[in-house]
């Protein structure tokens, strides 16, 4: 008996347990390694575009003409009157001399071409005075070097070579886009291609002659002359002739006086005299 009682313990037990052992959840999985995401190489960097477009006949790979600018503009053709000018003036002479001592900051020509020449008024530049006629081709030149991808970053207003001051002979340099606009205030040009550029000497070609503002500014005034000033003798002579007016009519004044006086006198005597002859008859 006690056998059997022990068995069906057992039985029960074994049956309690296989219960507690399914109703427990099962252990979780363990999570997969995360796979690392694939890495995208950087995309390179695009190199910078310039603004202005070289020109066909652009002789900047050509090393030959060196920084020799006549040289530059004749092989670049259509820039005859520039090239006169700029010898006329011997600005030449002094942007070849600055183009030497200043080898880091350079030189930046805006170089306008026969047309552009051709459209100013007939005898335009021959009705300057000469010290116009110099400050007119230093105002197309910038004392600056200037890539065709940084003129975005001039700051407004720039300075030319023309500026003897702060305030004189400055443009403004606008891009967008592709394009490169310069205004003067007098005239609105654009750049519309690369004559010639290498590490310090750029020049580009714009469409129209660049005529500075302060050729517009109206000229000083000259101080009107003063009124001559009457003489003083003739003064005093006109001070004289109205004191002499004014004594004779004093004189004519006083005159009347007394003969009005003299005449009473003499009624008064008579009456006198009458009365005296009347009384003694």
């Amino acid at each position: 008996m006690k056998q059997i009682i022990f068995f069906c313990l057992l039985v029960l037990f074994a049956n309690i347990f296989s219960i507690t052992t399914l109703a427990q959840s099962p252990a979780a999985a363990p999570k997969a390694a995360a796979k690392p995401a694939p890495t995208t190489p950087a995309p390179a960097t695009a190199p910078t575009k310039p603004l202005v477009p070289a020109l066909p006949q652009s002789p900047s790979s050509d090393t030959s003409s060196g920084q020799d600018i006549v040289k530059i503009l004749r092989k670049a053709k259509s820039f005859n009157t520039l090239i006169r000018l700029l010898k006329t003036t011997q600005i030449i002479n002094q942007i070849n001399a600055q183009l030497v001592t200043t080898k880091n900051g350079g030189l930046t020509i805006l170089a306008p071409d026969d047309g552009a020449f051709s459209q100013l008024k007939a005898g335009y530049f021959n009705s300057l005075g000469e010290r116009q006629q110099k400050e007119l081709i230093q105002f197309h030149v910038l004392p600056v070097y200037v890539s065709s991808s940084n003129f975005d970053s001039l700051s407004n207003p720039v300075l030319t070579l023309a500026s003897d001051s702060p305030s004189g002979y400055q443009m403004n340099v606008t891009a967008y886009g592709n394009s490169v606009n310069i205004s003067t205030g007098s005239v609105n040009a654009t750049l519309t291609g690369i004559v010639y550029s290498d590490k310090t000497l750029a020049i580009y070609h714009v469409d129209k002659v660049l005529i500075p503002l302060d050729f517009s500014k109206p000229k000083a005034l000259a101080p009107s002359p003063a009124l001559a000033k009457a003489p003083k003798a003739d003064k005093d002579s006109s001070s004289s002739d109205d004191d002499q007016a004014s004594s004779t009519k004093a004189t004519s004044g006083a005159i009347s006086l007394l003969g009005l006086q003299g005449t009473m006198f003499v009624s008064l005597f008579v009456c006198l005299v009458a009365t005296i002859l009347t009384i003694s008859s």
